[in-house]
């Protein structure tokens, strides 16, 4: 348990500019707090105590805003930055080095019984606001965008956003935790940034064929059409 704790702490060293000191994190962190509470009441729920378990995680949601069900499997190195909103589902399994921002939610679809919850790999970033939803696995390496709601499997190194999540990009393994979940493809800019340049390509061939000025009859023409 000490081990994991330290290996929080780290985490929170190592992606957090505002830490200053382990004191600080350990005394003033939401995250280093529900991960205490949540490998307490995760070991008392494996061994069968899970109304105390259940207690214990519904303490801890009051205390940090953060609400982990007993249940969940979280590996080592594992951040949530300001916290507040954070659901994760019972099913739900997390590897190593992952960073979740606030009011993310790694929940269930309703209609699946069993394994419910998706199965997060090691060193994925989910901005703020997020929804992941249902039994499938984020690939390694991968980045969910704030507000995406992912719905289907995401292979690994890959970025998603949108609402459905859609994949906009594949990338080799990273070295290390990409922390960066602001500059990510905006697939809507693009198509409206191609929008603009086709227009502005029909109005140069358009002022070529006629011109500075459109015939006014063709304006009619076309509003006939």
């Amino acid at each position: 348990m000490f081990d994991n704790l330290r290996a929080d702490i780290a985490s929170v060293m190592e992606r957090d500019p505002a830490a200053k000191s382990k004191w600080e994190v350990l005394l003033c962190y939401p995250s280093v707090k529900a991960m205490a509470y949540h490998r307490l009441a995760h070991r008392l729920y494996q061994n069968g105590h899970t109304t105390l378990a259940r207690w214990i995680s519904q303490h801890s949601r009051h205390v940090t805003g953060i609400e982990i069900h007993p249940g969940a499997c979280i590996g080592k190195g594992f951040f949530i930055d300001h916290g507040d909103g954070v659901v994760i589902g019972e099913t739900t399994i997390i590897g190593d080095n992952v960073t979740l921002y606030q009011g993310v939610t790694l929940g269930g679809t309703g209609k699946d019984v069993g394994k419910r919850h998706p199965t997060i790999g090691d060193n994925v970033v989910i901005g703020a606001g997020a929804k992941v939803l249902g039994p499938f696995t984020v690939g390694s390496g991968s980045k969910i965008g704030a507000l995406a709601v992912v719905l289907k499997e995401v292979p690994p190194n890959c970025t998603v956003v949108g609402n459905p999540g859609r994949v906009v990009r594949r990338e080799g393994a990273a070295p290390h935790v990409d922390l960066d979940h602001v500059h990510l493809p905006d697939p809507i800019k693009e198509h409206i940034v191609a929008l603009e340049r086709r227009v502005s390509e029909l109005e140069e061939q358009m002022h070529n064929h006629y011109g500075t000025t459109v015939p006014k009859e063709d304006i009619e023409d076309d509003a006939d059409l």
